[in-house]
Protein backbone atom coordinates (compact mmCIF):
# COMPACT_ATOMS: atom_id res chain seq x y z
CA UNK A 1 0.00 0.00 0.00
CA UNK A 2 2.94 2.16 1.07
CA UNK A 3 4.66 1.36 -2.16
CA UNK A 4 1.67 2.58 -4.65
CA UNK A 5 1.23 5.79 -2.17
CA UNK A 6 4.90 6.42 -2.61
CA UNK A 7 4.74 6.53 -6.47
CA UNK A 8 2.24 9.94 -6.09
CA UNK A 9 3.66 10.91 -3.08
CA UNK A 10 7.62 10.47 -3.73
CA UNK A 11 7.85 12.46 -0.16
CA UNK A 12 7.23 8.90 1.54
CA UNK A 13 9.88 7.32 -0.60
CA UNK A 14 12.98 9.47 0.76
CA UNK A 15 11.21 10.84 3.90
CA UNK A 16 11.44 7.15 5.20
CA UNK A 17 15.47 7.30 5.06
CA UNK A 18 15.65 10.53 6.23
CA UNK A 19 18.58 11.10 8.11
CA UNK A 20 20.74 14.25 10.48
CA UNK A 21 23.16 14.17 7.78
CA UNK A 22 20.42 15.29 5.00
CA UNK A 23 18.99 17.78 7.12
CA UNK A 24 22.15 19.78 7.75
CA UNK A 25 22.93 19.56 3.98
CA UNK A 26 19.43 20.61 3.09
CA UNK A 27 19.35 23.35 5.66
CA UNK A 28 22.84 24.78 4.48
CA UNK A 29 20.91 24.60 1.02
CA UNK A 30 18.05 26.16 1.79
CA UNK A 31 20.01 29.47 3.68
CA UNK A 32 21.38 29.44 0.28
CA UNK A 33 18.67 29.64 -2.20
CA UNK A 34 16.66 31.85 0.17
CA UNK A 35 19.43 34.38 0.34
CA UNK A 36 18.96 33.94 -3.68
CA UNK A 37 15.40 33.77 -4.09
CA UNK A 38 14.39 36.98 -2.40
CA UNK A 39 15.82 39.50 -4.85
CA UNK A 40 15.31 37.06 -7.51
CA UNK A 41 11.45 36.54 -7.06
CA UNK A 42 10.89 39.97 -6.74
CA UNK A 43 12.60 40.74 -10.34
CA UNK A 44 10.66 38.29 -11.66
CA UNK A 45 7.37 39.65 -10.35
CA UNK A 46 8.07 42.64 -11.91
CA UNK A 47 8.69 41.03 -15.17
CA UNK A 48 5.30 39.55 -15.38
CA UNK A 49 3.51 42.84 -14.60
CA UNK A 50 2.45 41.94 -10.84
CA UNK A 51 3.30 43.52 -7.29
CA UNK A 52 6.30 42.29 -6.36
CA UNK A 53 5.08 40.07 -3.59
CA UNK A 54 3.81 38.30 -5.91
CA UNK A 55 7.10 36.60 -6.79
CA UNK A 56 7.88 35.79 -3.01
CA UNK A 57 4.22 34.17 -2.89
CA UNK A 58 4.59 32.27 -5.94
CA UNK A 59 7.84 30.52 -4.44
CA UNK A 60 6.60 29.49 -1.33
CA UNK A 61 3.75 26.81 -1.05
CA UNK A 62 4.32 25.72 -4.91
CA UNK A 63 8.00 24.73 -3.38
CA UNK A 64 6.45 22.86 -0.32
CA UNK A 65 3.76 21.11 -2.79
CA UNK A 66 6.80 20.03 -5.27
CA UNK A 67 8.49 18.82 -2.21
CA UNK A 68 5.55 16.30 -1.85
CA UNK A 69 4.89 15.43 -5.24
CA UNK A 70 8.06 15.68 -7.34
CA UNK A 71 10.53 13.22 -8.61
CA UNK A 72 14.10 15.80 -8.59
CA UNK A 73 16.50 16.09 -5.31
CA UNK A 74 17.36 19.50 -6.21
CA UNK A 75 15.08 20.66 -8.51
CA UNK A 76 13.98 24.52 -7.14
CA UNK A 77 10.43 25.34 -7.81
CA UNK A 78 9.71 29.36 -8.66
CA UNK A 79 9.33 31.96 -10.69
CA UNK A 80 11.36 31.62 -13.59
CA UNK A 81 12.42 34.66 -16.59
CA UNK A 82 11.35 33.00 -19.74
CA UNK A 83 7.42 31.51 -17.62
CA UNK A 84 7.36 35.56 -16.20
CA UNK A 85 7.72 36.65 -19.82
CA UNK A 86 4.90 34.26 -21.43
CA UNK A 87 2.93 35.19 -18.45
CA UNK A 88 2.80 39.12 -18.96
CA UNK A 89 1.96 38.48 -22.43
CA UNK A 90 -0.58 35.98 -22.05
CA UNK A 91 -2.61 38.46 -19.50
CA UNK A 92 -1.48 41.01 -20.85
CA UNK A 93 -4.06 40.63 -24.23
CA UNK A 94 -7.11 40.47 -21.32
CA UNK A 95 -6.18 43.02 -18.92
CA UNK A 96 -4.67 45.98 -17.91
CA UNK A 97 -0.81 45.74 -15.92
CA UNK A 98 -1.35 46.62 -12.23
CA UNK A 99 -4.97 46.13 -11.88
CA UNK A 100 -6.89 44.08 -10.22
CA UNK A 101 -8.40 42.01 -13.63
CA UNK A 102 -4.45 41.63 -14.13
CA UNK A 103 -3.63 39.63 -11.04
CA UNK A 104 -6.48 37.52 -11.11
CA UNK A 105 -5.98 36.73 -14.87
CA UNK A 106 -2.21 35.48 -12.98
CA UNK A 107 -4.34 33.50 -10.77
CA UNK A 108 -6.18 32.02 -13.69
CA UNK A 109 -3.59 31.35 -15.82
CA UNK A 110 -1.45 29.11 -12.80
CA UNK A 111 -4.88 27.20 -12.17
CA UNK A 112 -5.01 26.68 -15.94
CA UNK A 113 -1.43 25.57 -16.20
CA UNK A 114 -1.71 23.27 -13.22
CA UNK A 115 -4.42 21.34 -14.09
CA UNK A 116 -3.48 20.43 -17.56
CA UNK A 117 -0.08 19.24 -16.16
CA UNK A 118 -1.60 17.22 -13.33
CA UNK A 119 -4.34 16.09 -16.32
CA UNK A 120 -0.55 15.11 -18.26
CA UNK A 121 1.04 13.06 -15.47
CA UNK A 122 -1.89 10.94 -14.54
CA UNK A 123 -2.91 9.92 -17.99
CA UNK A 124 1.30 9.04 -18.03
CA UNK A 125 1.92 11.34 -21.21
CA UNK A 126 5.45 12.78 -20.30
CA UNK A 127 6.74 11.10 -23.30
CA UNK A 128 4.82 14.73 -25.02
CA UNK A 129 7.59 16.72 -24.49
CA UNK A 130 9.87 14.44 -27.01
CA UNK A 131 7.85 16.34 -30.07
CA UNK A 132 9.75 19.28 -28.83
CA UNK A 133 13.34 19.62 -30.90
CA UNK A 134 15.73 20.95 -28.03
CA UNK A 135 17.13 22.47 -31.01
CA UNK A 136 14.17 24.86 -31.31
CA UNK A 137 13.61 24.83 -27.47
CA UNK A 138 17.29 26.27 -27.81
CA UNK A 139 16.27 28.85 -30.04
CA UNK A 140 12.84 29.95 -28.18
CA UNK A 141 14.69 30.52 -25.23
CA UNK A 142 17.57 32.73 -26.52
CA UNK A 143 15.15 34.60 -28.39
CA UNK A 144 13.51 35.16 -25.29
CA UNK A 145 16.67 36.34 -23.12
CA UNK A 146 16.94 39.12 -25.55
CA UNK A 147 13.05 40.11 -25.24
CA UNK A 148 13.64 39.98 -21.56
CA UNK A 149 16.53 42.14 -21.43
CA UNK A 150 15.20 44.05 -24.19
CA UNK A 151 12.06 44.93 -21.81
CA UNK A 152 14.08 45.88 -18.72
CA UNK A 153 16.18 48.52 -20.49
CA UNK A 154 13.41 51.10 -19.58
CA UNK A 155 13.56 50.33 -15.96
CA UNK A 156 17.87 51.08 -16.04
CA UNK A 157 16.83 54.07 -18.45
CA UNK A 158 14.03 55.56 -16.38
CA UNK A 159 11.89 55.73 -19.24
CA UNK A 160 8.05 55.24 -19.95
CA UNK A 161 8.73 52.76 -23.02
CA UNK A 162 6.58 49.72 -23.75
CA UNK A 163 6.05 46.90 -26.78
CA UNK A 164 5.64 43.39 -27.13
CA UNK A 165 7.76 42.28 -29.56
CA UNK A 166 11.84 43.57 -30.03
CA UNK A 167 11.04 45.86 -32.14
CA UNK A 168 8.69 47.61 -31.38
CA UNK A 169 10.43 48.29 -27.71
CA UNK A 170 13.19 49.42 -29.40
CA UNK A 171 11.48 52.20 -31.02
CA UNK A 172 9.87 52.70 -27.95
CA UNK A 173 13.17 53.43 -26.79
CA UNK A 174 14.34 55.02 -29.24
CA UNK A 175 11.70 57.63 -28.94
CA UNK A 176 12.50 58.15 -25.27
CA UNK A 177 16.31 57.52 -25.17
CA UNK A 178 16.71 61.68 -24.53
CA UNK A 179 14.33 61.30 -21.43
CA UNK A 180 16.42 59.06 -19.60
CA UNK A 181 16.80 59.74 -16.05
CA UNK A 182 20.24 60.35 -14.76
CA UNK A 183 20.45 58.81 -11.44
CA UNK A 184 18.17 56.03 -12.33
CA UNK A 185 20.49 55.14 -14.87
CA UNK A 186 23.35 55.92 -12.84
CA UNK A 187 21.86 52.60 -10.46
CA UNK A 188 20.89 50.50 -13.40
CA UNK A 189 24.36 50.57 -15.07
CA UNK A 190 26.32 50.43 -11.65
CA UNK A 191 23.99 47.55 -9.97
CA UNK A 192 24.35 45.74 -14.24
CA UNK A 193 27.86 46.32 -13.70
CA UNK A 194 28.63 44.58 -10.26
CA UNK A 195 26.59 41.63 -11.12
CA UNK A 196 28.12 40.81 -14.20
CA UNK A 197 31.71 41.22 -11.96
CA UNK A 198 29.98 39.23 -8.99
CA UNK A 199 28.99 36.55 -11.81
CA UNK A 200 32.32 36.37 -13.67
CA UNK A 201 35.12 37.57 -11.28
CA UNK A 202 34.32 37.50 -7.71
CA UNK A 203 34.92 34.00 -6.82
CA UNK A 204 38.27 34.44 -8.62
CA UNK A 205 39.11 37.60 -6.73
CA UNK A 206 38.03 35.56 -3.17
CA UNK A 207 39.92 32.48 -4.18
CA UNK A 208 43.13 35.19 -4.60
CA UNK A 209 42.44 36.36 -1.08
CA UNK A 210 42.91 32.84 0.10
CA UNK A 211 39.59 32.26 0.98
CA UNK A 212 37.79 28.68 0.94
CA UNK A 213 36.53 27.76 -2.30
CA UNK A 214 32.92 26.91 -0.30
CA UNK A 215 32.72 30.06 1.21
CA UNK A 216 33.57 32.10 -1.63
CA UNK A 217 31.08 30.17 -3.75
CA UNK A 218 28.71 31.26 -1.14
CA UNK A 219 29.81 34.85 -1.04
CA UNK A 220 29.25 35.04 -4.72
CA UNK A 221 25.59 33.80 -4.48
CA UNK A 222 24.99 36.46 -2.29
CA UNK A 223 25.88 39.43 -4.97
CA UNK A 224 22.73 40.45 -6.04
CA UNK A 225 21.71 40.92 -2.29
CA UNK A 226 24.63 43.07 -1.70
CA UNK A 227 23.58 45.16 -5.03
CA UNK A 228 19.71 45.44 -3.59
CA UNK A 229 21.29 46.38 -0.14
CA UNK A 230 23.30 49.12 -1.23
CA UNK A 231 21.45 50.62 -3.82
CA UNK A 232 17.96 50.51 -1.21
CA UNK A 233 20.37 52.32 0.84
CA UNK A 234 21.54 55.16 -1.42
CA UNK A 235 18.57 55.77 -2.30
CA UNK A 236 16.45 55.76 1.22
CA UNK A 237 20.11 58.04 2.23
CA UNK A 238 20.01 60.26 -0.38
CA UNK A 239 16.20 60.64 -0.96
CA UNK A 240 16.56 59.43 -4.26
CA UNK A 241 12.73 58.27 -4.93
CA UNK A 242 12.14 62.23 -4.19
CA UNK A 243 13.92 63.03 -7.09
CA UNK A 244 11.98 60.27 -9.55
CA UNK A 245 13.89 57.22 -8.50
CA UNK A 246 11.23 54.64 -9.51
CA UNK A 247 11.19 52.43 -6.20
CA UNK A 248 9.24 48.89 -5.44
CA UNK A 249 7.21 50.86 -2.59
CA UNK A 250 5.42 49.11 0.66
CA UNK A 251 5.08 45.55 -0.11
CA UNK A 252 2.35 43.80 2.44
CA UNK A 253 3.20 42.13 5.41
CA UNK A 254 2.50 38.40 6.00
CA UNK A 255 2.14 35.09 4.88
CA UNK A 256 0.67 34.39 1.28
CA UNK A 257 -3.27 34.98 1.18
CA UNK A 258 -6.01 32.69 0.46
CA UNK A 259 -6.80 33.71 -3.14
CA UNK A 260 -9.42 32.88 -5.69
CA UNK A 261 -8.66 32.73 -9.62
CA UNK A 262 -11.08 34.35 -11.44
CA UNK A 263 -13.30 31.51 -13.34
CA UNK A 264 -15.47 33.78 -15.78
CA UNK A 265 -15.76 31.68 -19.19
CA UNK A 266 -14.41 34.25 -21.64
CA UNK A 267 -11.20 34.98 -19.43
CA UNK A 268 -10.77 31.15 -19.28
CA UNK A 269 -11.15 30.27 -22.91
CA UNK A 270 -8.94 33.31 -23.81
CA UNK A 271 -5.76 31.99 -21.37
CA UNK A 272 -6.84 27.77 -22.51
CA UNK A 273 -3.87 28.25 -25.39
CA UNK A 274 -1.13 30.36 -23.61
CA UNK A 275 -1.60 28.23 -20.07
CA UNK A 276 -1.17 25.24 -22.75
CA UNK A 277 2.10 26.56 -24.52
CA UNK A 278 3.36 27.71 -20.64
CA UNK A 279 2.60 24.43 -19.43
CA UNK A 280 4.82 22.66 -22.52
CA UNK A 281 7.73 24.87 -22.07
CA UNK A 282 7.85 24.95 -18.69
CA UNK A 283 7.70 21.15 -18.23
CA UNK A 284 10.44 21.06 -21.02
CA UNK A 285 12.85 23.32 -19.32
CA UNK A 286 11.97 21.99 -15.67
CA UNK A 287 12.34 18.39 -16.56
CA UNK A 288 15.74 19.02 -18.46
CA UNK A 289 16.81 20.39 -15.36
CA UNK A 290 16.30 17.90 -13.43
CA UNK A 291 17.49 15.29 -15.41
CA UNK A 292 21.23 16.90 -16.02
CA UNK A 293 20.93 16.98 -12.06
CA UNK A 294 19.94 13.55 -11.25
CA UNK A 295 22.53 12.27 -13.55
CA UNK A 296 25.31 13.54 -11.80
CA UNK A 297 24.43 11.76 -8.54
CA UNK A 298 23.09 8.59 -10.54
CA UNK A 299 19.24 9.46 -9.73
CA UNK A 300 16.36 8.99 -11.56
CA UNK A 301 13.52 11.29 -11.63
CA UNK A 302 9.81 10.20 -13.18
CA UNK A 303 8.68 12.46 -16.11
CA UNK A 304 5.15 11.34 -14.92
CA UNK A 305 5.54 12.24 -11.79
CA UNK A 306 7.21 15.25 -12.56
CA UNK A 307 4.17 16.95 -14.28
CA UNK A 308 2.20 16.12 -11.43
CA UNK A 309 4.40 17.47 -8.94
CA UNK A 310 5.14 20.50 -11.28
CA UNK A 311 0.97 20.95 -11.46
CA UNK A 312 0.27 21.04 -7.71
CA UNK A 313 3.01 24.00 -7.41
CA UNK A 314 0.88 25.63 -9.82
CA UNK A 315 -2.37 24.99 -8.61
CA UNK A 316 -0.92 26.01 -5.42
CA UNK A 317 0.49 29.65 -7.10
CA UNK A 318 -3.05 29.92 -8.12
CA UNK A 319 -4.51 29.77 -4.36
CA UNK A 320 -1.80 32.05 -2.65
CA UNK A 321 -1.40 35.03 -4.22
CA UNK A 322 1.36 33.85 -6.94
CA UNK A 323 1.68 33.40 -10.81
CA UNK A 324 2.43 30.43 -13.02
CA UNK A 325 5.82 28.49 -11.89
CA UNK A 326 8.16 25.88 -12.64
CA UNK A 327 11.73 24.56 -12.09
CA UNK A 328 14.26 26.84 -12.94
CA UNK A 329 17.81 25.97 -14.23
CA UNK A 330 19.84 28.69 -11.91
CA UNK A 331 18.16 28.14 -8.55
CA UNK A 332 18.70 24.51 -9.20
CA UNK A 333 21.95 24.47 -9.91
CA UNK A 334 22.53 26.34 -6.70
CA UNK A 335 20.59 24.18 -4.51
CA UNK A 336 22.32 21.11 -6.42
CA UNK A 337 26.11 23.01 -5.72
CA UNK A 338 24.77 23.97 -2.56
CA UNK A 339 24.26 20.01 -1.47
CA UNK A 340 20.86 19.62 -1.48
CA UNK A 341 19.89 15.76 -0.73
CA UNK A 342 16.09 15.43 -0.79
CA UNK A 343 13.24 18.05 -1.57
CA UNK A 344 12.90 18.63 1.69
CA UNK A 345 15.73 21.44 0.96
CA UNK A 346 12.79 23.53 -0.68
CA UNK A 347 10.47 22.69 1.92
CA UNK A 348 13.34 24.69 4.50
CA UNK A 349 13.75 27.03 1.36
CA UNK A 350 9.89 27.81 1.73
CA UNK A 351 10.24 28.34 5.19
CA UNK A 352 13.00 30.94 4.79
CA UNK A 353 11.08 33.26 2.33
CA UNK A 354 8.14 33.37 4.76
CA UNK A 355 10.22 34.64 7.54
CA UNK A 356 11.38 37.28 4.99
CA UNK A 357 7.68 37.48 3.85
CA UNK A 358 6.71 38.59 7.39
CA UNK A 359 10.11 40.21 8.65
CA UNK A 360 11.76 41.57 5.59
CA UNK A 361 9.53 43.42 3.39
CA UNK A 362 9.65 46.45 4.96
CA UNK A 363 13.15 46.51 4.27
CA UNK A 364 12.78 46.55 0.63
CA UNK A 365 10.32 49.83 0.11
CA UNK A 366 13.46 52.07 -1.46
CA UNK A 367 14.33 49.31 -3.70
CA UNK A 368 14.64 50.71 -6.79
CA UNK A 369 13.10 48.74 -9.87
CA UNK A 370 16.67 49.51 -11.68
CA UNK A 371 18.51 46.89 -9.72
CA UNK A 372 15.72 44.50 -10.25
CA UNK A 373 15.97 45.30 -13.71
CA UNK A 374 19.80 44.85 -13.76
CA UNK A 375 19.03 41.24 -12.05
CA UNK A 376 17.02 39.83 -14.82
CA UNK A 377 18.99 41.39 -17.34
CA UNK A 378 22.33 39.96 -16.19
CA UNK A 379 20.21 36.44 -14.93
CA UNK A 380 18.74 36.11 -18.99
CA UNK A 381 21.66 37.14 -20.92
CA UNK A 382 23.57 33.51 -19.41
CA UNK A 383 20.28 32.16 -21.40
CA UNK A 384 20.94 33.87 -24.95
CA UNK A 385 23.06 31.22 -26.89
CA UNK A 386 23.11 32.28 -30.41
CA UNK A 387 26.30 29.74 -31.26
CA UNK A 388 22.75 26.89 -31.52
CA UNK A 389 22.66 28.46 -35.00
CA UNK A 390 26.16 27.52 -35.99
CA UNK A 391 25.89 24.22 -34.58
CA UNK A 392 22.87 23.47 -36.26
CA UNK A 393 23.71 25.20 -39.57
CA UNK A 394 26.66 22.39 -39.09
CA UNK A 395 24.98 19.50 -38.36
CA UNK A 396 21.14 20.05 -39.98
CA UNK A 397 20.22 22.38 -42.44
CA UNK A 398 16.60 21.61 -41.40
CA UNK A 399 17.18 22.12 -38.05
CA UNK A 400 19.17 25.38 -38.70
CA UNK A 401 15.53 26.52 -40.15
CA UNK A 402 13.56 25.67 -37.68
CA UNK A 403 15.65 27.46 -34.85
CA UNK A 404 16.51 30.43 -37.04
CA UNK A 405 12.31 30.76 -37.92
CA UNK A 406 11.93 30.10 -34.09
CA UNK A 407 13.83 32.97 -32.91
CA UNK A 408 13.10 35.79 -35.94
CA UNK A 409 9.36 34.92 -35.13
CA UNK A 410 9.62 35.59 -31.58
CA UNK A 411 11.18 38.83 -32.05
CA UNK A 412 9.85 39.72 -33.96
CA UNK A 413 5.85 39.05 -33.65
CA UNK A 414 5.62 38.05 -30.24
CA UNK A 415 6.55 35.69 -27.36
CA UNK A 416 3.21 33.21 -28.19
CA UNK A 417 3.45 33.36 -31.93
CA UNK A 418 7.00 32.43 -31.48
CA UNK A 419 6.56 29.14 -28.57
CA UNK A 420 3.35 28.41 -30.73
CA UNK A 421 5.78 28.31 -33.95
CA UNK A 422 8.11 26.38 -32.21
CA UNK A 423 6.05 23.39 -31.44
CA UNK A 424 4.84 23.55 -34.92
CA UNK A 425 8.31 23.44 -36.68
CA UNK A 426 9.03 20.59 -33.84
CA UNK A 427 6.29 18.30 -35.02
CA UNK A 428 6.29 19.36 -38.54
CA UNK A 429 10.17 18.14 -38.24
CA UNK A 430 9.15 15.24 -36.74
CA UNK A 431 7.04 14.31 -39.47
CA UNK A 432 9.26 15.77 -42.03
CA UNK A 433 12.05 13.27 -40.80
CA UNK A 434 9.68 10.14 -40.37
CA UNK A 435 7.58 10.95 -43.49
CA UNK A 436 10.67 10.48 -45.55
CA UNK A 437 12.78 7.21 -44.09
CA UNK A 438 16.24 6.38 -44.88
CA UNK A 439 16.16 3.56 -47.63
CA UNK A 440 19.37 2.24 -48.57
CA UNK A 441 20.03 -0.46 -51.36
CA UNK A 442 22.12 -2.74 -49.72
CA UNK A 443 24.59 -5.63 -51.44
CA UNK A 444 26.91 -8.52 -49.66
CA UNK A 445 30.03 -8.27 -47.96
CA UNK A 446 32.05 -10.10 -49.67
CA UNK A 447 33.23 -13.17 -47.51
CA UNK A 448 30.61 -12.26 -45.09
CA UNK A 449 26.84 -12.96 -44.42
CA UNK A 450 26.89 -9.17 -43.93
CA UNK A 451 24.81 -6.49 -45.95
CA UNK A 452 25.80 -2.90 -46.03
CA UNK A 453 24.80 0.19 -48.24
CA UNK A 454 25.98 -0.02 -52.30
CA UNK A 455 26.97 3.44 -51.66
CA UNK A 456 29.53 3.02 -48.91
CA UNK A 457 30.65 0.21 -49.01
CA UNK A 458 32.48 -2.41 -51.59
CA UNK A 459 29.73 -4.94 -52.18
CA UNK A 460 28.67 -7.92 -54.14
CA UNK A 461 25.01 -7.40 -56.11
CA UNK A 462 23.38 -9.27 -58.63
CA UNK A 463 21.61 -7.44 -61.52
CA UNK A 464 18.24 -9.74 -60.91
CA UNK A 465 17.84 -8.79 -57.60
CA UNK A 466 17.17 -5.54 -55.47
CA UNK A 467 17.14 -5.49 -51.94
CA UNK A 468 16.12 -2.50 -49.99
CA UNK A 469 16.75 -2.04 -46.15
CA UNK A 470 13.98 -0.04 -44.08
CA UNK A 471 15.25 2.04 -41.64
CA UNK A 472 12.24 3.12 -40.06
CA UNK A 473 9.32 1.75 -39.00
CA UNK A 474 5.95 1.56 -41.35
CA UNK A 475 3.44 4.01 -40.78
CA UNK A 476 0.95 6.28 -42.25
CA UNK A 477 2.95 9.45 -42.74
CA UNK A 478 5.77 6.92 -45.09
CA UNK A 479 3.80 4.53 -46.35
CA UNK A 480 3.08 5.91 -49.78
CA UNK A 481 6.95 7.37 -50.04
CA UNK A 482 8.20 3.84 -50.19
CA UNK A 483 5.39 2.77 -52.20
CA UNK A 484 7.24 5.48 -54.80
CA UNK A 485 10.61 4.81 -53.94
CA UNK A 486 9.86 1.08 -55.19
CA UNK A 487 7.59 2.16 -58.19
CA UNK A 488 10.55 4.89 -59.08
CA UNK A 489 13.51 2.30 -59.45
CA UNK A 490 11.56 -1.04 -60.74
CA UNK A 491 10.93 1.08 -63.52
CA UNK A 492 14.46 1.64 -64.41
CA UNK A 493 15.78 -1.38 -63.94
CA UNK A 494 15.22 -4.31 -67.07
CA UNK A 495 16.46 -7.15 -65.89
CA UNK A 496 15.32 -7.56 -62.36
CA UNK A 497 13.27 -10.49 -61.09
CA UNK A 498 13.05 -10.10 -57.17
CA UNK A 499 12.51 -7.55 -54.65
CA UNK A 500 13.88 -8.06 -51.14
CA UNK A 501 12.66 -5.69 -48.46
CA UNK A 502 14.97 -6.26 -45.77
CA UNK A 503 13.28 -5.33 -42.09
CA UNK A 504 15.68 -5.68 -39.68
CA UNK A 505 14.84 -1.94 -38.53
CA UNK A 506 10.70 -1.94 -38.99
CA UNK A 507 9.46 -1.79 -35.10
CA UNK A 508 5.83 -1.54 -36.27
CA UNK A 509 3.66 -2.08 -39.31
CA UNK A 510 0.29 -0.03 -39.21
CA UNK A 511 -2.67 -0.37 -41.34
CA UNK A 512 -1.63 2.11 -43.95
CA UNK A 513 1.70 0.91 -44.57
CA UNK A 514 -0.16 -2.87 -44.66
CA UNK A 515 -1.89 -1.26 -47.27
CA UNK A 516 1.12 0.37 -49.28
CA UNK A 517 2.72 -3.47 -49.17
CA UNK A 518 -0.36 -4.87 -50.30
CA UNK A 519 -0.35 -2.27 -53.18
CA UNK A 520 3.43 -3.15 -53.81
CA UNK A 521 2.66 -6.78 -53.99
CA UNK A 522 0.34 -6.66 -56.69
CA UNK A 523 2.36 -3.89 -59.24
CA UNK A 524 5.34 -6.31 -58.75
CA UNK A 525 3.07 -9.36 -59.20
CA UNK A 526 1.35 -7.89 -62.58
CA UNK A 527 5.43 -7.18 -63.54
CA UNK A 528 6.57 -10.66 -62.92
CA UNK A 529 8.48 -10.06 -60.22
CA UNK A 530 8.84 -11.33 -56.78
CA UNK A 531 8.40 -9.45 -53.84
CA UNK A 532 10.07 -10.98 -50.70
CA UNK A 533 10.49 -10.11 -46.97
CA UNK A 534 13.68 -10.59 -44.52
CA UNK A 535 14.87 -10.14 -40.96
CA UNK A 536 10.79 -9.58 -40.04
CA UNK A 537 10.49 -8.86 -36.30
CA UNK A 538 8.42 -10.99 -33.85
CA UNK A 539 6.01 -8.90 -32.94
CA UNK A 540 5.67 -7.35 -37.05
CA UNK A 541 5.28 -11.00 -38.09
CA UNK A 542 2.41 -11.28 -35.72
CA UNK A 543 0.67 -9.09 -36.81
CA UNK A 544 0.92 -9.89 -40.83
CA UNK A 545 -0.41 -13.16 -39.91
CA UNK A 546 -3.07 -11.33 -38.63
CA UNK A 547 -4.22 -10.17 -42.17
CA UNK A 548 -4.17 -11.77 -46.03
CA UNK A 549 -0.91 -10.33 -46.76
CA UNK A 550 1.22 -13.25 -45.98
CA UNK A 551 -1.56 -15.66 -48.09
CA UNK A 552 -1.22 -12.99 -51.41
CA UNK A 553 2.31 -12.24 -51.08
CA UNK A 554 4.34 -12.98 -54.26
CA UNK A 555 7.24 -14.37 -53.01
CA UNK A 556 8.85 -15.38 -49.59
CA UNK A 557 9.54 -14.16 -45.73
CA UNK A 558 13.19 -15.15 -45.15
CA UNK A 559 14.84 -15.30 -41.83
CA UNK A 560 18.26 -13.60 -42.64
CA UNK A 561 18.75 -11.53 -45.94
CA UNK A 562 21.62 -14.16 -46.22
CA UNK A 563 18.96 -16.54 -46.82
CA UNK A 564 17.29 -14.50 -49.48
CA UNK A 565 20.66 -13.98 -51.34
CA UNK A 566 21.32 -17.15 -51.65
CA UNK A 567 17.93 -18.30 -52.26
CA UNK A 568 16.97 -15.94 -54.65
CA UNK A 569 20.28 -15.28 -56.52
CA UNK A 570 20.76 -17.79 -59.48
CA UNK A 571 24.49 -18.20 -60.07
CA UNK A 572 24.53 -15.12 -62.49
CA UNK A 573 27.81 -12.60 -62.69
CA UNK A 574 28.16 -11.10 -59.60
CA UNK A 575 29.65 -7.72 -59.53
CA UNK A 576 31.27 -5.29 -56.59
CA UNK A 577 29.40 -1.85 -56.33
CA UNK A 578 31.46 0.80 -53.98
CA UNK A 579 31.11 4.55 -53.22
Amino acid sequence: MIRRLARYLPILDWGRRYDRGALTCDLMAAVIVTIMLIPQSLAYALLAGLPPEAGIYASIMPIILYAIFGTSRALAVGPVAVVSLMTAAAIGQVAEAGSMGYAAAALSLALMSGVMLVALGLLRLGFLANFLSHPVIAGFITASGVMIAASQLKHILGVPAGGHTLIEMLDSLGAHITDAHLPTLVIGVLSTAFLFWVRKGLKPFLLGLGLAPRAADILTKTGPVVAVAITTLAVWALGLDLAGVAIVGAVPQGLPPLTIPDFTPSLLSTLALPAALLSIIGFVESVSVAQTLAAKKRQRIDPDQELIGLGAANIGAAFTGGYPVTGGFARSVVNFDAGAETPAAGAFTAIGLMIAAVALTPLVYFLPKATLAATIVVAVLSLVDFSILRRAWAYNRADFAAVLATILLTLGLGVEIGVSAGVVLSIALHLLKNSRPHVAEVGLVPNSQHFRNILRHKVLTDPTLLTLRVDESLFFANARFLENLIQDRVAADCPLRHVVLMCSAVNEIDFSALESLEAINERLKSLDIGFHLSEVKGPVMDRLQRSHFLETLNGRVFLSQYDAWVALTDGAEKSCAAE
